[in-house]
């Protein structure tokens, strides 16, 4: 029978054992690097839309929480939080805005942002992953958020 003897097997799979348990780390580095991107498209295309009253919705629009890991699932919420002035939920504005009602056209703005945001965030995430492949290190964590909550759009 054949044998093969290698040498410096042992230091490679310690190595990839060590990247496989770091890879947890760096998926909530690309989640929240996935919703600042998203968080930027919303905006943006909140502007483009001139849905621009007072600006609080927009300005709003952020992160309620920090990234979350349910089971193998690694997210992070994207939504406009709190209130305006007249004690209006932010969120209620962004989802009457996007979708309309009987008297109130329909923009589609938040699927337009998403739509548009979709390849920068998949440039960004092999981005990260990359580097973390050249490196072995996990980059530095990016956006943590806030403590509001609202209608929220998950990033996974």
């Amino acid at each position: 029978m054949a044998r093969i003897d290698t040498e410096g097997m042992d230091d490679l799979i310690s190595e990839m054992t060590r990247m496989g348990e770091l890879s947890g780390e760096v998926a909530k580095v690309m989640a929240a690097a996935a919703g600042a991107e998203i968080r930027g498209a919303w905006r943006e295309s909140a502007e483009a839309h001139r849905l621009r009253k007072t600006g609080a919705m927009i300005e709003s629009i952020g992160f309620p929480g920090p990234v979350q890991k349910i089971g193998d699932t690694v997210y992070q919420d994207v939504t406009a939080m709190g209130k305006d002035s007249k004690g209006t939920r932010n969120a209620e504005k962004a989802f009457v805005l996007n979708y309309g009602t009987s008297r109130i056209r329909p923009t589609h703005w938040v699927d337009e942002a998403e739509a548009a945001a979709g390849p920068r965030v998949q440039e960004k995430l092999e981005k990260i992953w990359g580097d973390f492949l050249e490196t072995g290190k996990v980059p530095a964590v990016i956006d943590p958020g806030s403590t509001e909550s609202g209608i929220t759009k998950t990033i996974k």
